[in-house]
């Protein structure tokens, strides 16, 4: 019997590109499976790179709103798929809901909020075996208490020639010139971003190396990028909120190198096969590296450091402002 999967997916752009290295490992361990994903429609340029996917069922609830009607309703409609197995990532009581509805019988998770009976092959997560978020993924899709394969497949998203050369042309990229892109946001908070100053400083040394900068992120990084800009401002090219994010993907995979935080577009950047110099703050390289044989994770241990907070508790961000552009340079370079 062919196996039809419907993965309930996470709501954070790096989250989702890591839950491809889950997709790879179900269809090793069943190979003419069919994978849905529910998730919210903003992943669906993510997922469309995924060729593991089959289909994006999308979540009509907004991020943290419960709207039971709305996922009954839903769970009802995916009943017709008649999915043989449902894996929920998020350890969330509403995850559940839509798969339970759906009369999905065989529903994996691990032990979060009260699920019983909605979670009916609950898993134990022990944080000191699966240190890494991938990890927790891939083995969600495993025989329960199954060890890990020994090597899992990192993330590779489907680049768009066609539509990456369009981009080129529509904003007036050079691609002559070696780029470097930049991702300085992160949507978790200051204490993962590396300071906006350092990203302008080295910007200036790479423009002197003949190297040109591309700025990615949102329309809420697009003051950051500007400042960038106004530091090196021949050698700079603000695309923060001009692009979506399938065109990002398009544009990495375009740059010899990328400089960013722990975030959403780092995951991305790997996944495109471009090489990652990851800046970490507060965050763990430990549980969410980069996942890229090639990617440099740069770091500046402090004694309190990791401490996953959103901002300083101490106000000096010393972890972050210890990585000094001069040292990002020489690793560029090197």
């Amino acid at each position: 019997m062919t196996e039809r999967i419907l993965v309930v997916g996470p709501s954070w752009v790096g989250d989702m590109v890591m839950a491809q290295s889950l997709f790879k490992a179900l269809k090793t361990r069943f190979p003419e499976s069919i994978i849905d994903v529910l998730a919210p429609e903003w992943s669906l340029p993510i997922i469309s790179r995924m060729p593991e996917i089959n289909e994006m069922v999308s979540m009509p609830v907004g991020h943290g709103e419960f709207n039971f009607k709305t996922r009954f309703k839903l769970g009802r409609e995916l009943k017709q798929n008649q999915y043989t197995r449902s894996i929920i990532l998020p350890r969330s009581f509403k995850s559940a809901l839509v798969p339970f509805f759906a009369g999905i019988p065989i529903r994996t998770g691990y032990r979060g909020e009260m699920r019983y009976g909605l979670i009916n092959d609950m898993r134990e997560l022990d944080k000191s075996i699966l240190t890494q978020t991938v990890q927790r993924y891939v083995a969600l899709g495993l025989e329960n208490n199954a060890v890990l394969p020994p090597v899992i497949e990192y993330p590779k998203l489907i680049v768009d020639s066609k539509h990456q050369q369009e981009l080129l042309i529509n904003l007036g990229l050079d691609i002559d010139k070696p780029t470097v892109g930049f991702m300085p946001g992160a949507e978790y908070g200051p204490a993962k971003c590396w300071p906006i100053e350092y990203f302008g400083e080295l910007a200036c040394m790479l423009a002197k190396e003949n190297i040109q900068v591309w700025v990615f992120g949102s329309q809420k990084e697009q003051k950051q990028g500007d400042e960038i800009k106004q530091a090196s401002i021949e050698n700079v090219v603000n695309l923060c909120g001009k692009t979506e994010l399938a065109d990002v993907v398009d544009l990495l995979a375009c740059t010899k190198q990328v400089v960013t935080n722990d975030s959403g577009l780092m995951h991305v950047a790997c996944a495109v096969g471009t090489k990652v110099f990851g800046v970490y703050g507060s965050s763990s390289s430990e549980y969410t590296p980069p996942l890229s044989s090639t990617a440099v994770v740069v770091k500046h241990a402090i004694e309190c450091s990791p401490c996953f907070e959103r901002t300083c508790k101490f106000g000096h961000y010393e972890c972050l402002t210890k990585i000094t552009p001069e040292l990002l340079m020489n690793v560029l370079v090197d």
